[in-house]
């Protein structure tokens, strides 16, 4: 019988890759798990496929342990999900959300992730929402995770198309009046005058684009590899922990914070316009390091907007602006600034991109493409040496189990 097994395992193995044959080999592992602990292989046998079932398992404890609270909770259908209120409040939420990411655009070009302050805000709206509903009597369906989780993808989704979609930069590049404040090349044909029939059809094609790639990534990605988006996956547990009962008591108090602060940005920016009377003016452009350092761009603003952005971005982050900003505006742009009609013509304005202006935009764009480079090697050279080392593990997985196979079976 073992020779006919024997036969049986060489013709379906043949010409077949050794990555292969644990799938092939599978239907025996039952009768390799009897053997464990004893038999031919000893006490000290074990599977090599083991620990790959041990991640899955964990992964699948992991998972009920998140489900659990929700057990008994029927998942509402698609049109339970995509509500009226649900629509309206991510409307809303989009129209503040894309006042921010245009500031934040327009200003520093740092637009930290939102996700968790959508999922947080739609969730106090909603619940404010559902409670008055519900203590008047009208209440028809419950506030569900899934419709939190609608709010929050209408909200990342439409601040994303705010960032992205050039609203904040080459779209009012664009325009004649901004075009005509640059040096040459600005003809008719290179200048659009907006009109928001025009810009609607923009935005529904280039943002839709991205689904052609996405579809197929997602299937390698999420279906087939089962790899973890984290920022999504945060999300979705800080969804689930706001509808348990101890995540709701904690988002209250997470959304009463939040008023709080915002009540008190709010409030100060109103201060701060009532002493403001013209550009450069008032707590905006207050000269807090002398008026030399004014001249070089070194002083407070006092912006609410830059320090929430400060508390959210990672410190890394921060250290490394300062830096840039001390080492550009503080040496480098007055060092450069000395050698004018020498380097670039005396006679070119601050902001063209033949004066000082081109060595700012240069220099900084190399610098960024430098770094970038490097990283988009170092990571390829790892993904491939880390795919070839896993490759030759299976094949010698593959062949011990193999070699066990045959041993067993010739006994």
């Amino acid at each position: 019988m073992c020779r006919d097994k024997n036969r049986e395992i060489k013709e379906r193995t043949k010409g077949v890759c050794a990555l292969c044959i644990g799938d092939i080999y599978y239907p025996w592992k039952e009768t390799m798990e009897r053997r464990r602990g004893g038999g031919d292989h000893g006490e000290n046998y074990t599977n090599p496929f083991d620990g790959d079932d041990q991640v899955s398992s964990a992964d699948e404890k992991e998972e009920v342990a998140v489900e659990e609270a929700f057990k008994d909770t029927k998942v509402p259908s698609w049109g339970e999900q995509i509500t009226f209120r649900a629509m309206l409040t991510s409307l809303v939420l989009s129209i503040v959300f894309n006042f921010i990411v245009c500031k934040l655009n327009l200003t520093t070009g740092v637009i930290p992730s939102l996700n968790v302050a959508a999922g947080l805000l739609g969730f106090a709206i909603l619940r404010f929402w559902t409670s008055l509903l519900g203590k008047a009597g009208f209440l028809k369906q419950p506030f569900t995770r899934q419709e939190n989780t609608v709010v929050q993808t209408c909200v990342v989704a439409s601040s994303g198309i705010a960032f992205s979609s050039g609203t904040a930069s080459y779209l009012l590049g664009m325009t004649p009046k901004i075009a005509n404040q640059s040096e040459g090349g600005n003809t008719p044909a290179n200048m659009k005058e907006l009109h928001l029939g025009w810009m609607i059809g923009f935005l529904f094609a280039v943002s839709f684009v991205g689904l052609f790639s996405i579809v197929p990534l997602r299937k390698l990605m999420i279906l087939k590899y089962k790899l973890t988006y984290p920022s999504g996956t945060a999300t979705a547990y800080l969804i689930n922990s706001f509808h348990t009962p101890k995540g709701a008591k904690l988002a209250k108090k997470q959304v009463s914070v939040l008023f709080k602060y915002f009540a008190g940005s709010f409030l100060w920016a109103g201060f701060q316009w009532f002493w403001t009377a013209a550009d450069g003016c008032g707590f905006a452009s207050f000269p807090t390091f002398g008026p030399q350092a004014f001249a070089r761009r070194f002083y407070f603003d006092f912006s609410a907007t830059y320090v929430g952005v400060g508390m959210i971005c990672p410190y890394m982050v921060n250290i490394s602006l300062l830096l840039g900003a001390i080492l550009s505006w503080g040496i480098l742009w007055p060092i450069i600034e000395t050698k004018k009609g020498d380097w670039y013509s005396a006679d070119a304005k601050p902001s063209s991109l033949h004066g000082i202006q081109g060595y700012r935009v240069f220099m900084a764009i190399a610098t960024m493409l430098g770094d970038g480079l490097f990283h988009v090697i170092f990571m390829l050279s790892k993904t491939i040496i880390s795919l070839i080392i896993n490759i030759r593990k299976k094949e010698s997985e593959g062949s011990w189990f193999w070699r066990r196979e045959l041993q067993a079976c010739e006994v």
